[in-house]
C-alpha cells in the first residue's frame, strides 16, 4: 500500500529552507513508530536534508540522477511506476515521506494519508502543500498526540 505521511501547518506549510520549519519529537517519535519496518521514499532534497538512511526502514530515494551518491542499502529509483512495482512485489507498506515535488508525484497513486495537524501558521515557510491535496481522501481515524498534536488517517475514496 502506498501511503502518504506528512505533518502540515494551519497554513499547508510543509518546510523552510529545506527543513521541517517545527520541531516536535512527539511527531518524530510517531513517525518512526508508524514506519519502522516498512519503507520509505523520499526526493533528494529530503534525502540530503535528512543526511542518512532512516534506520530500520528501507530507504528509497527518488530521483533521475545517475550522479546522486547513496550508500549501500539505500535503493535510487528513477519513476513512481517503479516504486509502484516495488510496492506490489514486496509486500510491506510503502511510505511517501516528500518533499512536496515527490508528494505531487505521487498524489494519483496514494492509497492513505497520514498527516500530523502542527497547531501553528509558519509566516515564513517556502514549501507548501496545495489546499486541495486532500479532497478525494476521507477520515478512516484521529489520533491525538501530546503537545496538542493530532494525526488524521484518510482514505482514497471509492466513488
Amino acid at each position: 500500500m502506498l501511503i502518504g505521511i506528512i505533518a502540515i501547518s494551519k497554513n499547508f506549510a510543509i518546510g523552510r529552507g529545506g527543513k521541517l520549519p517545527w520541531h516536535y519529537s512527539e511527531d518524530l517519535k510517531f513517525f518512526k513508530r508508524t514506519t519502522v519496518g516498512n519503507v520509505v521514499v523520499m526526493g533528494s532534497t529530503t534525502w540530503r536534508s535528512i543526511g542518512k538512511a532512516l534506520p530500520e526502514r528501507e530507504n528509497i530515494v527518488l530521483s533521475r540522477s545517475t550522479e546522486l551518491e547513496l550508500p549501500d542499502g539505500v535503493l535510487r529509483m528513477s519513476s513512481v511506476d517503479e516504486v509502484i512495482e516495488f510496492d506490489e512485489q514486496d509486500g510491506r507498506d510503502v511510505f511517501v515521506i516528500g518533499g512536496a515535488s515527490v508528494y505531487k508525484a505521487f498524489a494519483d497513486v496514494i492509497d492513505r494519508w497520514i498527516v500530523t495537524e502542527i497547531p501553528e501558521t509558519i509566516d515564513d515557510a517556502d514549501t507548501f502543500m496545495p489546499r486541495d491535496f486532500l479532497d478525494e481522501f476521507e477520515g478512516e481515524d484521529v489520533i491525538d498526540l501530546e503537545d496538542n498534536l493530532r494525526v488524521r488517517i484518510l482514505h482514497r475514496r471509492r466513488d
